[in-house]
């Protein structure tokens, strides 16, 4: 017998299910490619003293925490369910503030340790890739989350760009570095720090979808 609830839920059209099955594809895609991003940022970042690479591979986890919630959201029977769609809003917002006071923390240690970040090939090399790769699957899950009326999958889109931005910051930073401005690097991590709890508030309240 054919499932009931689906043909009764309001949202439910051939067309919202073919999205639901996309953002779910979408996550799992970027969760295979953070484990790696994750891994050679922190590789990259511990090796060169640089608190802002290190804070941008610890980002990629929290990523990756947000993409398990949007495959979670979207499997099984919680695909049609609005209370998941509220739990999954609040747990993503919720992996935007646990970066925040990671980054403090570490920017403090670094300075009072005297540490200083050093030009890192590897680093550059893969936030490069990350800088040119993620705007285009954040966007894509933006438009997702707007058409599934899903916080959560515009949510995940928005870390992404973030993440994009981060890289792009990190660059800078290591570059920077290179002509003696020591302290662009702490006052990037810093700077990703604010904008992650912003967005993490935007999440709560449910604001992903047009912010």
């Amino acid at each position: 017998m054919p499932d009931q609830s689906v043909h009764a839920h309001p949202a439910a059209s051939a067309d919202w299910l073919r999205a639901a099955r996309s953002a779910r594809a979408l996550s799992v895609a970027t969760l295979a490619w953070l484990g790696l991003e994750s891994s050679l940022g922190l590789w990259a970042g511990f090796g060169a003293h640089s608190v802002a690479l290190i804070g941008w591979g610890f980002s990629a986890l929290v990523e990756a925490a947000a993409s398990l919630i949007v495959v979670w959201r979207f499997t099984g029977s919680r695909t049609l369910s609005p209370g998941a769609e509220h739990r999954a809003r609040r747990a993503v917002a919720v992996s935007f503030w646990v970066l925040a006071p990671y980054l403090v923390v570490h920017v403090a240690y670094d300075l009072d340790a005297g540490h200083r970040a050093v030009p890192t090939p590897l680093g550059i090399v893969v936030t490069a890739v990350s800088l040119v790769s993620m705007p285009a699957l954040g966007m894509a899950k933006r438009r997702l989350g707007r058409r599934l009326g899903s916080p959560a999958t515009a949510g995940e889109g928005t870390q992404n760009l973030i993440c994009a931005a981060m890289a792009g910051g990190v660059l800078a930073g290591l570059w920077l570095n290179t002509a003696g401005w020591w302290w662009a690097d702490p006052v990037m991590a810093v700077a990703l720090a604010l904008v992650a709890v912003r967005e993490g508030r935007s999440a709560w309240h449910g604001d992903a979808c047009c912010h």
